[in-house]
């Protein structure tokens, strides 16, 4: 008889991921532009690791990673991070450490974090979360770091984005892959995103796999918890069930379109630039809309905003220099960036 049907599920998720992290490492190439030397037989492994809180979701992840790895010559390991945000969270996080040893990780590892404030507190707690992890798959050498992101977290991520009213990059919420430290493009991973968290808990039951629910996540305190136990409820209740899947949908077509986008801004950068790369007003008032942004978010990002604090209301105000012109002063971003209007230019800068 084969597996229950939610590890059957989570277990396929994981392998995908798995053969996808072992293509990009057949197709890697070396610093100089080669192609990347094929693996000979007395190469170490590749190593994989989890990102485990000892949540459901992740030890779903954890479980499903120790499973399918060796089958592909694979090392899995895991990482905790410990954030201090909480009485006894190192008792907690050496907790995971030894459920994760018991299934059979290794290396496994619990990391310490001090949590900032920039961004507010969960903002901060990501970023915090995200540099640990950056440093210990850097340190160990880790081919890809799996992230335990269900369906209903891109839901709620959706969710989020259309609160802020940030665009169609943030309608697309959480991608499949997406990128680390040192120009990493493909370092983490989201096997569940098409996964919904009942089935990654089910798993855990069926398995008899100790999880811990974060108070964190039923704290009103936090938005992402207020919408998780009465945003989304509410929703389901007033338009029905499918409410998270519909989102879910919503968040891939998003991507698509904002990827072709984003490619379409990134080849008519070039064209609005002038012989000494300013950018020429008249030029940029000529791109549609939707792309002129893009071209000018590039322009700010590259002149040293954190793209995390730049919002759609900042370029907003930065495209009336070019679309409302009527003698606007300097524009103040993120980052102390400033856009101004000079003689038909566009002048972005740090102060």
């Amino acid at each position: 008889m084969g597996p229950h049907p939610a590890v059957a599920a989570i277990r396929l998720a994981v392998r995908r991921v798995l053969h996808d992290v072992l293509t990009d490492l057949t197709d890697l190439t070396d610093h100089t532009g080669g192609p990347a030397a094929p693996r000979r037989a007395g190469d170490s492994p590749p190593l994989v690791l989890v990102a485990c809180s000892g949540g459901a979701d992740s030890m779903a992840l954890a479980s499903a990673l120790a499973f399918e790895a060796p089958k592909l010559g694979i090392r899995a390991g895991g990482i905790t991070v410990d954030h201090g945000l909480q009485s006894g969270s190192d008792l907690r996080a050496a907790e995971v450490v030894s459920r994760m040893t018991a299934i059979g990780l290794d290396p496994v590892e619990s990391v310490a974090v001090r949590v900032g404030r920039d961004g507010g507190p969960e903002a901060a707690a990501r970023d915090a979360r995200y540099g640990a992890l950056d440093e210990a798959a850097d340190r160990l050498g880790a081919a890809a770091v799996l992230l335990g992101h269900t369906r209903d977290d891109q839901a709620e991520t959706v969710l989020l984005g259309l609160a802020r009213g940030s665009g169609i990059r943030s309608l697309s919420g959480m991608p499949e892959v997406s990128g680390g430290s040192a120009g990493r493009t493909n370092r983490y991973r989201r096997p569940f995103l098409q996964v919904d968290r009942q089935t990654a808990r089910k798993a855990c039951m069926v398995q008899s796999l100790p999880v811990w629910d974060d108070p964190h996540n039923i704290d009103p305190a936090y938005t992402r918890s207020r919408l998780r136990h009465e945003g989304l409820p509410a929703l389901e209740k007033a338009l029905g069930k499918g409410v998270v899947e519909a989102l879910a949908r919503t968040a891939q077509l998003s991507r698509d379109d904002a990827d072709a986008l984003d490619a379409w801004a990134a080849e008519a950068e070039t064209g609005v630039r002038d012989a000494d790369g300013r950018l020429e007003c008249a030029k940029l008032y000529a791109l549609p809309p939707a792309v002129r942004r893009r071209v000018l978010r590039r322009a700010v990002v590259a002149a040293g905003s954190p793209a995390g604090s730049l919002f759609a209301r900042h370029i907003e105000e930065v495209d009336r220099l070019i679309t409302g012109w009527r003698g606007q002063g300097a524009i103040n971003l993120p980052g102390r960036v400033e856009a101004q209007r000079q003689g038909g230019r566009l002048v972005i800068r740090q102060g």
